[in-house]
């Protein structure tokens, strides 16, 4: 069917299955990069067309994560530059449409797509591969492959668009009790610290497991408490005031750690500054304390669920059990974290990098949602034209308690 005209207006929805050559998206531009506030400017561009195997979604909400600040910075990765220098050709359209988490409504299928069809209503993951490359073919985890990237930062066509591009594969069932914003707030946090908690044996969380989680109130933090619970764990926040702190206790967990009445936070001294290193090490032990004083019981955590990095990386590895593992998927502190090797030897602990989640990991946390054992936290949800503002919030830690989301698509918030 033919549109009846050239673009839609934001909330205005095409007939279902109608696609208009353009759309409005909001763009990042190389000549943009900085403050995520001047960063995103609304544009109208053409709509990316189809391969075989890609699907093309009316987004009626979008998730915003950390990954679009950085691309909005321009580091450490400048994003548009890395568009241009992909394979197979590259991606030189100039800008950069962010956005890793989303919900909408399939509008058109490659001739080889076979698990949705137009009109299925759908959440997004973030994690695209070459369906074709051996190594994903001989069933390794696609997430190790030399062709994993990141939709809405590897790649461009992210969801804060009015339509985006996905591989079939991205495309889950949306949880029906959920509005459109909150099924576009969940997964890339939720299946990003899935991966972190199970993903890793044998440092999969058990029944009673002490679990300490950086940033406990924030979009993973949420996610993390939750997952902690349900598998059995005892999960313990990590918060900077103790309005977060109460937050997260009504997620489940067992309690919180006001990080605020410590300073000690940063890069190791010279191991041969023996003042500097006592210094440190009393700090340490102090926070370590203080997670026993939660507990009521001398007990180091078994998993630390880390993405601060730079600043907090020292402490993790100093609490973490014997034989524990410290497991972070960012650095928003930082990117030179710093490791006593003594301590990480002799006591046989892991430090383990994760990075979002594969196909049946992601599936596994929608499944969690559907069942209604994860709660997508939704905090606040924002208009289209506040794209900007809302990851200044995310850059100046200004953000409100749990995940935000943007309409796009979706008219008003509540909608299903």
């Amino acid at each position: 069917m033919t549109a009846s005209k050239e673009v839609y207006e934001i909330g205005e929805a095409p007939p279902p299955g109608v696609v208009p050559p353009k759309m409005h998206a909001q763009l990042i531009r190389q000549s943009r990069y900085g403050e995520p506030r001047d960063a995103f400017v609304d544009e109208i561009v053409d709509i990316p067309s189809l391969g075989p195997r890609e699907v093309l979604v009316y987004v009626m909400a979008a998730g915003i994560n950390y990954s679009t600040v950085w691309a909005s910075l321009g580091v450490p990765v400048d994003v548009v530059r890395g568009h241009k220098m992909a394979g197979k050709g590259g991606d030189a359209t100039g800008f950069h449409i962010g956005g890793g988490d989303g919900s909408g409504i399939v509008y058109a299928v490659g001739e080889k797509v076979d698990n949705v069809k137009v009109g299925d209503h759908v959440v997004l993951h973030c994690g695209m591969w070459d369906e074709d490359d051996p190594f994903v073919l001989q069933s390794n985890d696609p997430m190790f492959s030399n062709t994993f990237r990141i939709w809405g930062y590897d790649s461009n066509w992210g969801s804060f668009a009015q339509f985006t591009r996905v591989q079939a594969h991205q495309c889950l069932p949306k949880p029906p009790h959920l509005s459109w914003e909150e099924s576009a707030a969940f997964m890339l946090d939720g299946a990003t610290a899935y991966r972190m908690l199970t993903g890793w044996p044998p440092h999969q969380v058990r029944e009673n497991d002490v679990v300490l989680i950086w940033g406990g109130s924030g979009g993973l933090g949420s996610m993390a408490i939750q997952i902690t619970k349900a598998l059995g764990g005892i999960p313990i926040a990590v918060v900077s005031n103790a309005e977060r702190g109460e937050y997260c206790l009504r997620l489940g967990a067992r309690g919180f750690i006001d990080r605020t009445r410590f300073n000690h936070w940063g890069r190791l001294p010279d191991w041969r500054d023996e003042e500097a290193t006592a210094k440190a090490v009393q700090g340490f032990r102090a926070f370590g304390r203080a997670v026993w004083e939660v507990l009521g019981e001398r007990r180091n955590p078994r998993i630390i669920f880390e993405h601060p990095g730079e600043d907090t990386i020292p402490t993790s590895m100093f609490i973490c059990d014997t034989g524990g593992m410290v497991v972070i998927c960012a650095g928003t502190t930082g990117y030179n974290a710093d490791v006593d090797l003594r301590y990480l030897w002799t006591r046989q602990k892991r430090f383990q990098g994760s990075h979002f989640a594969n196909a049946e990991q992601a599936a596994a946390v929608n499944q969690l949602v559907h069942d209604g054992k994860l709660d997508p936290c939704l905090g606040k949800v924002f208009a289209y034209d506040e794209i900007g503002a809302v990851h200044q919030l995310l850059y100046e830690n200004k953000h409100p308690n749990g995940n935000m989301a943007i309409l796009i698509g979706a008219p008003k918030p509540g909608l299903k």
